[in-house]
């Protein structure tokens, strides 16, 4: 006879087999039908499901308290389902990444037939259900779709009733059968802890030339019974066979050298080079790491923007209650947080996110000031007057202001439109830009420094923070040459102990790369450098490299000053009141003998590559209109560094989901530094 141990390892040994052969034939499949994916994603989120096939083992005879059965039960099976949620990390073509699965998990199963001492057949059927939440290591072999798990299990216990019921004996056919007795388990374990092992293959089910891709992932796990004891008392165990499958999504990152969803006709063979010129460059900052100061005068753009279909103020904007105006000052904004923000730019979104605060806290100061807002919705003027009045009413009930110093009026459009005559490529997002009320005003007390009209922005706010480690003194990674000779290429860095870190692939020349991510808490150490490229016919070429990496530092008082300029959608010129700011505010604030850090930044609307060219236009705008500036103050003592992000995520000032956000990363960001 078949032992259940020997069922188990002939399933799990078949399962694993399969998911290995399917790994390697979509890998190939997907190489073979995909001849310039994107870059693929590096989060997958989705839902997993299946069946948990579970063996019990051990002894149980106490039912409860007030059950206890005349035979032990040793042995039994069942099928339970399990569904929940899941998250992956891991980057492409790597070993190792990290699964986080949470599940709605039946470890329900039917003991065999027992006989009791009068010769009456006993059955006990367990209904145990978990909430299971399971961290696991994924380690991929081949480095392709085909990959291992394993981690700890922590399940807690939502069910565990039972039924069970005593026949009577077969032999006297004509006695009333007993009933069924129905009820919870004794000595139940709340939680439990125990592993699980398992293998997978991801199959894509979606163009790999798409930004949001879709996969579907079959599994199988092994739970063993080590820690799947559900009770306190006696000595049954369970041992869990799981298969299932994930359907997983992930958002794919766009190659800088190519536009996206670019149809290809037939190609010319491409001969590489035989000696590929290739210049490859680092610089490590000689200095260690500390912090530096930063005062940031911070711009308010004077739009509230508004979901697509309603004309409420969204619930991201921070709304006060009538009693806590009172306590609101303009200067202590960052008290005033929202419910929903996280992220890297929450801090100055915190600020953006009280502008209707800010703004009537300035009219309650300056009673003779004035205000008009224009509603603008692609529904209409009526929806477009809507939102105005929406802004209005708060204005009114909750800072006091009398309603007739707020004018309202509804526009199709606003004055200055983020939509493009013409254009067809993602007009959700820019109809989600267009759909806002402007703030307009005459007032001085409300408006920037010597801006005045329909369009002038409201008066920034400066705000301080500490910066860890600045955009300038990253290392920097230049590899002339390599977007000619290169499909892409990648780095090995080897520190003095012979850990290795693996970073890109990339397709730009230029990288920059923070020094904790390189060297963690380490304050120096020697690193190997080497550049691997791969060139369009396949050939591997690298380049090696030694240096001295030492974390970063400014001077214990390092003190910068911090300005941003807003553009206009695909606009690379400052308009005459930025142009103005620049150069009679800002050009006043560098010191003798200064530095001016200027760094260009896009949204994530439009292509990749042009993205960032236009991120550099538009540092070298405001670079041209400072030193300017500083020719006809007689000034020649100022050294400038300028820098262009494009859209890229690892260096975007900020979150790419809400039109605001998109709004002020279309930016470019002024650092000052004193003389060192």
């Amino acid at each position: 006879m078949i032992t259940i141990y020997k069922i188990q390892k002939s399933m799990t040994r078949a399962l694993i087999c399969s998911l290995f052969i399917t790994g390697m034939f979509t890998t190939n499949l997907v190489n073979a039908q995909t001849a310039t994916p994107l870059l693929k994603p590096s989060w997958w989120f989705g839902v997993m499901g299946g069946a948990n096939f579970n063996f019990h083992e051990g002894s149980t005879q106490k039912i409860n308290d007030n059950l206890t059965a005349l035979a032990a039960f040793h042995k039994g099976n069942g099928i339970g389902l399990f569904v929940g949620p899941t998250i992956e990390y891991y980057k492409p073509n790597t070993l190792l990444g990290f699964m986080l699965q949470a599940s709605y998990d039946k470890k329900n199963g039917k003991f065999n037939e027992v006989l009791s001492a009068c010769n009456c057949p006993m059955d006990l059927k367990s209904n145990l259900t978990y909430v299971s939440i399971e961290p696991s290591l994924r380690f991929a072999p081949f480095k392709n779709s085909f990959y291992l798990f394993g981690g700890p299990r922590f399940s807690f216990n939502t069910n565990k009733s039972f039924e069970f019921q005593q026949r009577t004996n077969p032999a006297y056919p004509n006695q009333p059968q007993n009933p069924e007795i129905t009820g919870d388990m004794s000595d139940v374990k709340k939680t439990t802890i125990s592993m699980q092992i398992g293998a997978g293959v991801d199959i894509p089910i979606s163009s790999q030339e798409k930004r949001t891709q879709f996969v579907l992932s079959p599994f199988i796990a092994f739970q063993p019974y080590i820690g799947q004891t559900p009770r306190t008392i006696e000595t049954w165990n369970i041992t869990t066979i799981r298969a299932g499958a994930a359907f997983k999504f992930g958002v794919a990152k766009k190659p800088s050298g190519e536009p996206v969803n670019k149809k290809k006709t037939a190609e010319p063979i491409v001969v590489a080079p035989v000696a590929p010129s290739i210049n490859f460059m680092v610089n490590a900052p000689e200095n260690i790491t500390k912090e530096r100061t930063v005062k940031e005068t911070f711009p308010l753009r004077n739009y509230v923007f508004f979901n697509l279909g309603s004309t409420e103020i969204p619930n991201r904007y921070v709304l006060l209650k009538k009693e806590q105006v009172a306590e609101f000052k303009e200067e202590q904004v960052e008290l005033f947080t929202p419910t929903n923000m996280s992220g890297r730019s929450s801090r100055q979104m915190i600020v953006y996110y009280n502008i209707l605060n800010i703004l009537g806290d300035r009219m309650v100061k300056n009673p003779s000031s004035t205000i008009k807002l224009v509603g603008s919705s692609e529904s209409g003027v009526a929806d477009a007057l809507l939102m105005s009045e929406s802004v209005k009413n708060y204005l009114v009930s909750v800072f006091g202001i009398a309603p007739n110093r707020i004018a309202t009026e509804g526009r199709s459009e606003p004055k200055i439109p983020s939509r493009v005559t013409g254009g067809t490529q993602e007009l959700t997002l820019l109809n989600e830009g267009d759909r806002r009320v402007s703030i307009e005003s005459t007032s001085p007390a409300i408006l920037m420094e010597f801006q005045s009209g329909p369009t002038a922005p409201l008066k920034p706010i400066e705000i301080s923070t500490v910066q860890e480690a600045p955009l300038e003194s990253y290392l920097s990674f230049n590899n002339i040459g390599s977007n000619v000779a290169f499909n892409s290429w990648r780095m090995e860095i080897k520190d003095d102990k012979g850990t290795v870190q693996n970073f890109g692939p990339y397709s730009q020349e230029l990288i920059t790369i923070p020094g904790k991510s390189i060297m963690g808490a380490r304050p120096e150490g020697i690193y190997n450098v080497k550049m691997i490229g791969t060139t369009p016919t396949g050939e591997i070429i690298t380049r090696d490299t030694s240096l001295k990496m030492v974390l970063w530092s400014p001077s214990v008082n390092d003190v910068a000053s911090r300005f941003s300029i807003i553009y206009e959608f695909n606009e690379s010129r400052a308009n005459g009141m930025s142009e103005k700011y620049l150069s009679e505010i800002v050009m006043k604030k560098i010191p003798q003998g200064g530095s001016v850090i200027i760094h260009g930044y896009t949204d994530i609307i439009g292509d990749a590559n042009y993205n960032q060219k236009l991120s550099l236009e538009r540092a070298n705008d405001v670079k041209r209109i400072l030193q300017n500036a500083l020719v006809k103050a007689g000034r020649s003592d100022v050294k400038f560094e300028v820098y262009g992000f494009g859209e890229d995520t690892d260096y975007a000032l900020f979150n790419n989901q809400f039109p605001e956000e998109r709004f002020y990363n279309r930016a470019v960001m002024i650092d000052i530094l004193p003389a060192k």
